[in-house]
């Protein structure tokens, strides 16, 4: 990573690093997250029926991250909401996207070129969130890297990860929608990025923080312009999450295969047997009760036939006195 210092791009990395996000890139971010509430099935529906619930929504798609990283560090969830000056912000903005007369603001932010450059802009508040999480949870915990890239992780990609919670404020309940479940693209980005600023955080990845900075930021908004561009969802990784989810967790164990199907084989012997093993009772119950009302009949002739025997014996008795 020494070519970095060589070239020019040096400057520009201290110049990212450096670079405040407040208030345009904020706002950016803000537009893009009440656009994507707004794009959700039902939302317009909830903002013309409940404006505190739409209003509550959008601020946790604004401020999920902030709130989610302060659950997890056991710090007042209130506190991302302390900052007075973005709440207005994104307030307004809230406002503007839901209730602009004419819809102007929507219409206009919803142009590809407008927001091809927004959606740039709010990646570029992306590092800056994951950076400031890991950071924060370093602060705390030094030596503990999985705290730092999940405390990263969730600053970055609490919208996201909360998503159930906000769809529960909204009066919609869909459990298979969960990102631990599916991981959308914004989800897998923003873990491979805080994974990379802990491993720097922590010296093992051996790079500068401004120049890890430019190079994640560069990738993130270049990649989320390829795929507004192409109208492509697919993630860069999905040849290589294929790959290590074939080698790893496919699961193709004999044990398992031979236990399949000696459960298939039973199932289908044992649905097969039913009716054989019915009719077989019911025939034998038939036949049981053939043979108990058999015994009987025998019974009462012998009977018959010892009576006959007997008077048999005393008519000669009688004839020989």
């Amino acid at each position: 990573m020494d070519l970095l210092g060589v070239l020019p791009l040096d400057e520009l990395s201290h110049g990212l690093a450096n670079l405040s996000m407040f208030p345009y890139f904020d706002m950016a971010h803000y537009i893009i997250s009440v656009m994507a509430l707004r794009e959700q099935p039902g939302a317009l529906e909830v903002s013309r029926v409940s404006p505190l619930a739409c209003w509550f929504s959008s601020m946790l798609f604004c401020f999920g991250g902030a709130v989610l990283s302060a659950v997890m560090l056991a710090e007042p969830v209130v506190a991302p909401l302390s900052n007075s000056t973005s709440v207005l912000l994104a307030s307004v903005v809230w406002y503007l996207v839901f209730y602009c007369p004419m819809d102007l603001v929507y219409c206009c932010a919803a142009l590809l070129p407008l927001r091809l450059v927004l959606s740039g802009m709010k990646e570029v508040t992306r590092t800056w969130k994951v950076l400031g999480g890991v950071t924060q949870a370093h602060g705390k915990y030094k030596d503990s890297l999985l705290v730092m890239i999940a405390i990263g992780w969730a600053k970055g990609a609490g919208g996201g990860l909360i998503s159930n919670f906000e769809q529960l404020v909204r009066g919609v309940w869909k459990p298979e929608t969960n990102e631990l479940l599916k991981m959308s693209y914004p989800t897998k980005i923003t873990l491979i990025g805080a994974v990379l600023f802990a491993l720097q955080q922590t010296h093992y990845l051996p790079v500068q923080k401004h120049h890890l900075m430019l190079i994640y930021t560069v990738f993130t908004v270049v990649n989320k312009s390829r795929m507004m561009l192409t109208g492509s969802s697919t993630s860069p990784f999905a040849a290589v999450e294929s790959a290590i989810y074939k080698t790893l967790f496919t699961g193709c164990s004999p044990y398992a295969a031979l236990t399949g199907e000696v459960n298939k084989a039973f199932i289908d012997n044992g649905t097969s047997s039913m009716p054989t093993s019915t009719s077989a009772t019911k025939e034998s119950g038939k036949n049981g009760t053939a043979g108990n009302h058999t015994p009987v009949k025998g019974q009462s002739g012998s009977h018959k036939a010892k009576e006959e025997s007997e008077n048999t014996e005393k008519t000669s008795c009688k004839k020989t006195d």
